[in-house]
């Protein structure tokens, strides 16, 4: 089966459900960002809220896709960056559990975090101390972490780091692995746009974007939007919320529908539609069938809080898989 390795930043996820929104305005957090603050900040707010219900997760976009993958039951690894501490051994054993080879450098600076604010409306506002998870060197990739690899899945929060990111869609091309990227956040697109579609022509194979990264990226509402990024890729994903999503890959262009879902927390419901996809790519299914696995992982994490799910889950998702032709 194809091995799958992702590579992002390293955060462990402090899931965190808020009663109110008021510490929001405690903390002059406006709701639904993700704002980057200082280590002690980022304590401040851990302090505040120990009385709040959380639960920890290893997270980063690249690594939730990950962990989809594996559960799945998929060969996966992940590159990244943790901190010489209790939040990184966490990382470590948390990618392990799941048969993830964690390919992960360490630093004496403390482990990244997210602290995730769930607002009683499902709304996330995302408190990110990025710490050893943006210490990842270009020199620190080498051919043998890419080796025995056969897609290579990355997150646009990287392209801040332009050096590293192209450095590592070089030694992925070098060493035959296809590159999927999920665009991440329309911000990091808007901020980083001519940087982005060089790495897009030259590099990668398959994207994932939302409407709104998909309009940062293009300029377009997502049926054109699709049609635009598909000329640079081997396969292009437009999520649509709701409505599902786009997908086209030369002539062939397929719209799959969500499903039915109560949503709790939209938190990896990206990510996982990711992994669902990838996952069937990797099994050589048609990318209608990719794209309705990735709408059952993504509905299904949307119905519980944070972006890992509970073993049960999974079992519905496996009968879920199963019965699509």
């Amino acid at each position: 089966m194809t091995k799958i390795l992702g590579l992002g930043n390293a955060l462990v996820d402090v899931m965190t459900q808020l009663n109110d929104d008021s510490f929001l305005a405690q903390h002059e957090l406006p709701k639904g960002s993700m704002q980057l603050v200082d280590l002690q900040t980022s304590g401040n707010i851990l302090k505040n809220a120990a009385n709040l219900p959380q639960s920890l997760s290893s997270g980063g976009s690249a690594a939730n896709t990950i962990h989809g993958i594996a559960c799945m039951g998929a060969a996966t690894g992940y590159i990244g960056s943790v901190g010489n501490d209790s939040y990184g051994e966490f990382f470590r054993k948390d990618m392990a559990a799941k048969n993830i080879e964690p390919k992960l450098f360490v630093s004496n600076t403390e482990t990244g975090r997210a602290i995730a604010l769930i607002s009683p409306d499902s709304e996330r506002t995302f408190a990110t101390f990025l710490g050893a998870a943006v210490e990842m060197t270009p020199e620190a990739l080498t051919d043998n972490l890419f080796a025995g690899y056969d897609i290579l899945h990355t997150e646009g929060y990287l392209v801040f780091n332009n050096s590293l990111i192209l450095e590592a869609l070089v030694k992925a091309k070098k060493n035959g692995l296809k590159v999927s990227l999920d665009m991440a956040s329309f911000n990091v697109v808007e901020a980083n746009l001519d940087f982005l579609k060089t790495l897009i022509k030259d590099y990668v194979d398959i994207v994932f974007a939302n409407e709104e990264e998909a309009k940062a990226l293009t300029g377009m509402e997502p049926e054109q939007a699709l049609d635009e990024i598909s000329k640079f890729c081997e396969i292009a994903v437009v999520k649509i919320g709701a409505k599902g999503s786009l997908i086209k890959s030369g002539d062939y262009k397929v719209a799959v529908s969500a499903i039915n879902a109560v949503c709790k927390d939209t938190t990896g419901a990206g990510d996982l539609f990711a992994s669902g996809f990838l996952y069937g790519l990797s099994n050589n299914w048609d990318l209608k069938k990719c794209g309705n696995t990735g709408s059952i992982l993504a509905g299904n994490v949307i119905e519980v809080i944070g972006a890992k799910m509970p073993e049960e889950r999974w079992e519905r998702i496996y009968k879920m898989v199963n019965e699509l032709k």
